[in-house]
């Protein structure tokens, strides 16, 4: 019995791992962003019914597996306020450093308002450098503007 979707994601995980598959092979047979089916596979955004049966086939996941993908999830997946996984820290880093510039150069182009993480999307590509491959993320979100009433 399954009692929770981080069971789900475990399952997830280990079956990636044991057939060596790429969150990329993934996205291709769900017919998404391998961003947005990584980030559904972790257990961060619901699968429809045929997406979590593709994703049920592929990782050879229970029909009470594959149903869990189709619930709602609870969002954030963090365990800890500040995380402890480097590469996440970095990201933290990022925000803390550079947040308020973001906040001021988004506030003066678009005015008072946030970007929306639900109208939502998000490129990861390596970019190759002959001082060293970077990482390019492009996230792009709808802005949202604060209302007066």
């Amino acid at each position: 019995m399954i009692s929770n979707r981080e069971q789900v994601t475990a399952m997830i995980l280990s079956a990636k791992v044991r057939k060596d598959l790429k969150w990329s092979q993934v996205a291709d047979a769900v017919g998404q962003s391998k961003e947005w089916t990584t980030a559904a596979c972790l257990g961060q955004m619901t699968f429809t019914k045929d997406q979590a049966a593709v994703v049920g086939e592929l990782f050879d996941l229970s029909d009470e597996a594959t149903a869990w993908l189709q619930i709602a999830p609870y969002k954030g997946s963090l365990p800890t306020a500040v995380p402890t996984d480097p590469l996440i820290y970095r990201l933290y880093e990022l925000v803390n450093v550079y947040g308020t510039t973001m906040k001021e150069l988004i506030h003066e182009e678009f005015g008072d308002g946030i970007m929306s993480a639900i109208d939502f999307s998000m490129d990861i590509q390596r970019e190759e450098d002959p001082k060293g491959d970077r990482v390019n993320m492009v996230l792009s979100g709808k802005f949202l503007p604060y209302k007066t009433y």
